[in-house]
């Protein structure tokens, strides 16, 4: 059916409770890139079989990471066919650094709905808080739907971010794995478009594509063990656009600009003469 931003802007989706444990963040981090040297106890601290380092990207699968099912884009008054979405953006605030397991209940908004004529763009929001109420994190996400537009909804805006006009103060080499796609779909993101070479084909892609949070977590965690020497809890905030396609196995070129206590990142794929990966790229350091 067609999107009725009537029905669907500002809906509540139902509400989600869910649990994960020491070993389903340690998976998360592998599906990630974590702990690819395991001679090095600095990335071993992200897979510790009791209290490991968590990443605030965990948050973007914590509360499906146990789904077996491919997600279904079907929300109040939007119900699309999975083959037309791809993640457009995403942002993870954390409030608090977090644990290492617990429980947990996340309530979603679908916050805006934005009309680009020949697609359409979702954007939900989220809150997650422990099970004494406290909260752990927001997240904010769009999703791109092709040939969903034309509704007559508002355009809506985008922002930039200004990058340094300077030669960046990092760059990164950041390698993935032919198998990463496949093992990153264990976290609950079982979407076939990232395994299934017949769906990806008729999505029009040549292979099996990476997940776009994949890439997001894979550079969240370069990051931090590069430049906030693997300090997790030091990231407040990470958001980023999701701005072409990364196979698994290529290799990303991330360039990081520190600016007045953010850092400002870009990743491209270093094997395909540096075509955009992730853009607007920025994460906040804790105070």
């Amino acid at each position: 059916m067609p999107i009725d931003p009537s029905v669907a802007l500002g809906a509540e989706l139902p509400e989600v409770s869910f649990e994960w444990s020491a070993s389903d963040v340690a998976l998360y981090h592998l599906a990630v890139g974590a702990a690819a040297d395991p001679m090095d106890t600095a990335g071993l601290a992200y897979v510790d079989d009791v209290s490991p380092k968590v990443l605030p990207s965990f948050a973007t699968v914590a509360a499906s990471f146990h789904a077996t099912e491919a997600p279904k884009v079907s929300f109040p008054g939007i119900d699309i066919d999975l083959a037309k979405v791809v993640h457009g953006s995403q942002q993870v605030t954390a409030h608090q650094p977090l644990p290492a397991s617990g429980k947990a209940t996340t309530r979603t908004t679908i916050a805006e709905i934005q009309d680009k004529g020949s697609a359409a763009v979702i954007i939900q929001e989220s809150v997650t808080v422990d099970d004494t109420g406290s909260p752990l994190w927001t997240a904010r996400s769009s999703i791109f739907a092709k040939g969903e537009g034309g509704f007559g909804g508002e355009r809506g805006t985008s922002s930039k971010v200004a990058y340094p006009d300077r030669a960046p103060d990092h760059r990164l080499s950041v390698p993935t794995l032919p198998q990463q796609a496949l093992l990153y779909r264990l976290c609950g993101d079982r979407n076939p478009l990232h395994s299934d070479p017949a769906f990806a084909s008729n999505a029009g892609f040549p292979r099996p594509i990476l997940h776009g949070l994949c890439t997001y977590g894979t550079v969240c965690r370069a990051v931090t063990d590069a430049v906030l020497d693997g300090e997790a809890a030091a990231v407040a905030d990470f958001s980023a656009t999701f701005a072409g396609v990364v196979f698994p196995g290529e290799t990303l070129d991330v360039d990081i600009w520190d600016e007045n206590g953010r850092l400002l990142i870009a990743a491209s794929v270093a094997d395909r003469d540096g075509a955009p990966a992730l853009g607007n790229v920025v994460l906040s350091v804790a105070d």
